[in-house]
């Protein structure tokens, strides 16, 4: 794939970039190495200077930036504008919130028959990030900020269509004050991701991606012997029972499917509705959709904008065709329009059957799909038919469904009356599919860092006071 800006709402290919050489990147890891040979002694005040000057150019650069997303992937500029902030925001959450999440936590000593025993959190090294385009600044920064604060580095493999907002990062972070190579934009095709991470210097993987690019890394890994932490698919549930307000499920239901232009992987994709409220739902929902304005991604007004690549609208437009063709009906949207830019209409597809694509894979744009059932079991039962596990939602007033939605629904995330999103202070993942290892909060700080216990006896005549029958 070629390393490109092209601007989805025309098609026009903006900016090109030759494909980094072996010396280079070899010589990128060399930096990040002594870079994280330097970073690591650093006082965690120290970092949280570094990560607090790039919220501040975060925040100065808000506009130019958004812009710059928007020409690079398609989001609607309001939207970017956005996702700008809430960097800056995360970048000051972990500011200001790691010498808790780092500090030394003390174990009962008498226990394990020691003077003194706690558990240390300290960095492992440069850190691999293969990134997606749908979240340029996001998907990064959530781990770029906890990974940086705890003292890593990190060797980015951004996505091939948003080299501008990947060339952006790294010279965010070399202006905010840290050390040359502590973080650095690898201009790469994803055949040179296997040797990146079999390089030793290289200690950890991240990735939010497909499931074919985890499994991929997740097979490097393993035979290197390295820590991974998966984000992959996920096509989440939306499950409304008769106690809730419809108004505003209908209402939030229409954001989740199309944020983002309905490309995330924790937007609601199957709106799982009770019978007795099925058809009033799926009326205000499908009015909501229906009303949505697509156009200019620039524009104030428009609420959707084009899909990110051209291949990307075939596909869905594919998914929903596939539906129509055996029987599905389409409540608005499902036609692919002409013209300049790889636009989709905000779709709802109903009548919806397991042979169906749209029944079992995820739809990467602003297309729901809505299910009828007659009973919280077996609501339960659709929204866990999945190979997915990411995000899930749930809409009820009644408190006991609430809290049994809370455990059985099998996802990383439960969102009760309200939308699927991730927050700093949070932990954010999946199970099955949708991978593994957490993003955000202290847990995503702690995946890049070595969880050591320190055991100190009283000194000379106490050497074995810690030895037994049971010591491994």
């Amino acid at each position: 794939m070629p390393i490109a800006t092209t601007n989805p709402a025309t098609g026009q290919v903006l900016k090109t970039y030759e494909a980094m050489s072996d010396e280079q990147i070899d010589a990128a890891i060399e930096r990040a190495d002594l870079a994280f040979r330097q970073l690591r002694d650093t006082t965690i005040a120290q970092r949280a200077r570094w990560l607090t000057a790039a919220a501040d150019l975060l925040d100065a650069e808000r506009d130019e930036t958004a812009r710059l997303m928007t020409t690079e992937m398609g989001k609607t500029y309001a939207a970017a504008k956005a996702e700008v902030t809430k960097c800056a925001t995360a970048c000051r959450f972990y500011a200001g919130n790691a010498p808790r999440m780092l500090a030394d936590e003390p174990a009962d000593a008498a226990a394990v028959k020691a003077k003194r025993a706690y558990v240390r959190y300290q960095p492992i090294g440069p850190v691999l990030a293969v990134m997606p385009w749908n979240f340029p600044l996001w998907q990064v920064m959530r781990f770029a900020a906890p990974a940086l604060m705890a003292g890593n580095t990190g060797l980015l493999k951004h996505a091939s269509n948003v080299p501008q907002t990947a060339l952006y990062l790294e010279d965010l972070f070399r202006r905010a004050g840290f050390p040359e190579g502590a973080f650095a934009t690898l201009l790469v095709g994803s055949d040179a991701v296997d040797r990146i991470l079999s390089d030793p210097r290289v200690r950890a993987a991240t990735l939010t991606g497909s499931e074919p690019a985890g499994r991929s890394i997740a097979q490097i890994a393993g035979r290197e012997i390295k820590k991974t932490v998966l984000e992959l698919g996920g096509s989440d549930p939306f499950v409304v029972m008769p106690s809730a307000d419809l108004d505003t499920a209908a209402e939030v239901a229409t954001t989740a499917r199309c944020q983002n232009n309905g490309q995330s992987c924790i937007a609601a994709k199957r709106f799982i509705v009770h019978t007795d409220v099925f058809d009033a739902f799926a009326e205000k929902f499908a009015a909501r959709m229906a009303a949505l304005r697509v156009g200019d991604p620039m524009d104030d007004g428009t609420d959707v904008g084009p899909l990110a690549s051209e291949r990307g609208r075939d596909e869905v437009h594919a998914q929903v065709t596939d539906a129509v063709d055996q029987g599905a009906t389409v409540l608005c949207g499902g036609e692919k329009p002409s013209g300049d830019g790889w636009y989709y209409p905000p779709t709802v597809v109903t009548d919806l059957r397991p042979e169906m694509r749209m029944w079992s894979e995820e739809v990467f744009g602003p297309v729901a799909g809505l299910y009828r059932v007659g009973s919280y079991d077996e609501a339960i039962e659709v929204a866990n038919g999945t190979s997915f596990g990411l995000g899930s939602n749930a809409w009820t007033n009644d408190p006991a469904e609430q809290e049994r939605f809370a455990v059985d629904l099998d996802a990383g995330n439960v969102f009760i009356n309200g939308m699927t999103t991730s927050y700093p202070e949070l932990p954010f993942g999946g199970v099955k599919n949708s991978g593994y290892g957490r993003e955000l909060s202290a847990a995503g700080m702690r995946e890049f860092c070595n969880t050591k216990t320190v055991w100190i006896g009283e000194g000379e005549g106490e050497a074995g006071a810690g030895a037994g029958a049971h010591s491994e």
